[in-house]
């Protein structure tokens, strides 16, 4: 999607996406990654997420990246947290003692920029991208070596019944764009009943799957 889009969502507070409590997913199967305590974790187009804190509760070091500034504010003014706020590059950072967050185009990220994250925790950027833009996302990610292991959360269901986002991303695409990783499915359900939107357009199967990933 491009830039406009996502300001113009945040600008309008069209932010469904936007959990307000922290991923069940995450609490479950990030400990099995077996990431050193201290690490660096990546969290591309992170908006406010509360996962960011948990994270951070566990003992982990955040990099986020969001495109919104808006989301990027929010979030420090929601939880109480005074930034110090630098430029780097292309990206606009915010830090504050174990979080930092890079407000600009991830695909505007370069290696060295990460060479600090060990980690990756991907909830909500794959889904939010349409194909090509998936492509490019997945190189990136294949492109910064220092990232050997994190979480990956998709969803699979027929796109040809209602346009993303979020789009639907199939096994199959997630082990061709993860080619050179470990990919193992550590959990699938079925949450079509929670999904008005999906019911209401026809669709028949809404999947949401959990991803451990290894380099």
């Amino acid at each position: 999607m491009e830039p406009a889009f996502w300001h113009k969502r945040w600008a309008d507070n069209q932010i469904g996406f936007h959990q307000l409590q922290v991923n069940p997913y995450l609490q479950a199967h990030w400990p099995a990654l077996g990431l050193a305590i201290g690490a660096q974790v990546l969290v591309p187009l992170c908006g406010k997420s509360l996962d960011l804190l948990w994270l951070v509760a566990q003992g982990y070091r955040v990099l986020g990246v969001e495109l919104s500034r808006r989301a990027v504010e929010d979030f420090f003014v929601e939880h109480g947290l005074v930034a110090e706020v630098s430029q780097r590059g292309a990206f606009e950072v915010w830090r504050c003692g174990e979080i930092e967050l890079w407000c600009g185009d991830i695909f505007a990220l370069k290696a060295e920029d990460m060479a600090g994250c060990t980690g990756l925790y991907d909830r909500a950027a794959l889904i939010a991208l349409p194909p090509r833009m998936r492509e490019r996302y997945m190189a990136l990610l294949d492109d910064l070596p220092a990232v050997g292991k994190g979480l990956l959360v998709t969803l699979d269901y027929d796109q040809s019944l209602i346009d993303g986002p979020p789009f639907s991303v199939g096994d199959g695409e997630v082990r061709a764009g993860f080619s050179g990783w470990q990919v193992d499915e550590v959990e699938g359900r079925e949450i079509l009943d929670e999904s008005p939107k999906f019911l209401k357009a026809g669709v028949e199967r809404l999947l949401e799957r959990a991803y451990s990933v290894r380099r």
